[in-house]
């Protein structure tokens, strides 16, 4: 078993990757009642296109098929529904579906070794019929429509269409009422015997938990006589570096209106990506951060009440900066967004600014060691990066003045800035 260690958080991570090819991440924390386990695979709403490893032939799917699974997932041969399984234990249980991966989960501080056996019974159990896959159809086609009129669902999909023209991942994670209506149970099937082998999947754990025992306790609910299987080949159309176009505006029911302003970014998924990572995130913070001067200014006009969310999302696929939140007057934040960007990157950043905000989103990853849930999910999705989140500790010493204002000038840019904008009627 693999032991890595890190002084700074003074936490633990043990790795063993079995023989099936699953790995197991376990963090051990000592200090807390609460126990958790995600088990993930690496396969998104993105991952359509693929060449499955005994085939010869590429398999094209619906879209939205990884979330369509999701959901059928709980559903057992004899009529129970594990979810209502795991909440009768007492646990808090949940699923998810993202660009890049889904994931099982469940949180609990009593009846974890029976909840486990409903967890690993039912990831490693489908159970598929023509009619269970058609009545779930009725069930997401409702879920698909009520996302259509989120608001915030509906500014967050514009951006993601006007920065990406093939990418899939514009295309809406749950996939539209007509695509999932090409969904059968031979498709599931297709889909799971190949993204949900263990090679392709990676399961966390992180409680109060001795390494071996528990390894022990996972290894013993596998199922038997899986071997390594092959590499899957995904195929991703080619994307160009320019947007679409630089900007939607759409009129729905809002009290206010709500913004979205993404930065089209190079993908670069390698040594040097967590570093970027975090210079962008202070770069964010120096930008639109409550303690920045557009916000101070912006917030003494009225124009914007609360911080927007600042992030930045890649994966070997796609790569954008993204600054959500509410104004009356989404345009003058994106002109003082400009402006502050343009200003920035004449003057460079002011260094005991840099410093600061440095420190301040070092101690929000040390905040993050805190909770057993955040950190099973921050190890799961850097995993299928094939990054170990400890790595962010260790890169931020790195990350220098003179290294975020070449950040600033390289993702930045203005002619890769698409703003998507959703106002009242």
């Amino acid at each position: 078993m693999q032991i890595i260690e890190n002084l700074k958080v003074k936490e633990k991570i043990f790795i063993e990757k079995l023989e099936n090819g699953l790995t197991v991440i376990i963090i051990p924390k000592h200090n807390t009642s609460k126990k958790y386990i995600i088990w993930g695979t690496h396969f998104g709403s993105i991952d359509n296109k693929f060449i499955a490893p005994q085939d010869q032939e590429a398999t094209e799917i619906p879209d939205g098929v990884a979330h369509f699974l999701e959901h059928k997932m709980f559903e057992q041969e004899n009529g129970t529904n594990s979810l209502d399984t795991l909440t009768a234990l007492g646990v808090e249980a949940n699923a998810y579906t993202t660009n890049d991966h889904t994931a099982y989960l469940f949180e609990t501080t009593d009846n974890f070794y029976p909840a486990l056996d409903e967890l690993m019974n039912y990831v490693q159990n489908p159970y598929f019929t023509d009619q269970n896959v058609e009545k779930e159809k009725g069930i997401i086609s409702q879920e698909i429509r009520m996302y259509d009129d989120q608001p915030g669902w509906q500014v967050y999909m514009n951006v993601l269409k006007l920065m990406y023209k093939d990418n899939p991942i514009n295309i809406d994670i749950a996939g539209s009422v007509e695509s999932i209506s090409g969904i059968n149970k031979e498709i599931l099937y297709k889909a799971y015997n190949t993204f949900y082998h263990p090679s392709n999947m990676v399961l966390t754990v992180c409680g109060d938990f001795e390494p071996e025992a528990i390894l022990q306790e996972i290894k013993n609910r596998l199922k038997k006589d899986i071997k390594e299987q092959g590499e899957i080949k995904r195929i991703y159309p080619q994307e160009k570096e320019e947007i679409v176009a630089p900007e939607k505006i759409v009129k729905m029911e809002v009290n206010m209106p709500i913004f979205t302003i993404g930065f089209k970014d190079k993908i670069s998924i390698e040594k040097s990506f967590v570093k970027k990572h975090i210079a962008i995130e202070i770069i964010l913070y120096i930008l639109l951060g409550k303690s920045s001067e557009a916000y101070k200014k912006l917030y003494e006009v009225g124009d914007i009440i609360t911080q927007p969310q600042l992030e930045y999302e890649a994966t070997e696929q796609y790569a954008h900066v993204l600054i959500s939140g509410q104004s009356k007057n989404p345009q003058n934040v994106v002109k003082m967004l400009k402006e502050q960007i343009e200003k920035y990157k004449q003057s460079g950043l002011n260094e005991q600014q840099f410093e600061r905000v440095k420190k301040k989103i070092y101690g929000e990853y040390v905040t993050e060691y805190n909770d057993v849930g955040n950190i099973a999910r921050m190890f799961l999705a850097d995993s299928f990066k094939g990054i170990n989140s400890f790595d962010y500790l260790e890169e931020y010493e790195q990350v220098g003045l003179e290294y975020a204002n070449q950040v600033l000038k390289e993702v930045f840019n203005l002619d890769k800035m698409a703003v998507s904008v959703v106002e009242g009627k």
